[in-house]
């Protein structure tokens, strides 16, 4: 179990693709057990869910911002120096307009 848990940390997006794609397979072969699919027509489909479950995985992971590290400078108006990442300057820009609704 620690070994799962030290993979799932490790690298969480394959993990949570594997995980999204066992219970989407799972719940396609529940779906679909009496339509009468041949072997090749059920490969394909269970590729084609896996596939799905990584897109989902990558979509999602647009939110996260793991990706958006990269330095970007501040504007010169600012009082701290130095860069910042892009995550960074997303939430200073959501706290600024945030704060100028508020007022």
């Amino acid at each position: 179990m620690e070994k799962l848990k030290a993979f799932a940390a490790a690298r969480p997006r394959l993990a949570a693709w594997i995980a999204l794609a066992i219970g989407m397979v799972i719940i396609l072969i529940i779906a679909a057990r009496d339509v009468g699919l041949t072997p090749g027509q059920w490969l394909f489909l269970i590729l084609a869910t896996i596939g799905l479950a990584g897109l989902c995985v990558w979509i999602i992971g647009w939110e996260s911002g793991d990706e958006d590290e990269t330095p970007i400078p501040e504007p010169a108006g600012k009082s701290k120096p130095g860069l910042q990442t892009q995550a960074q300057a997303q939430t200073e820009g959501q706290q600024t307009h945030s704060a100028s609704v508020e007022k």
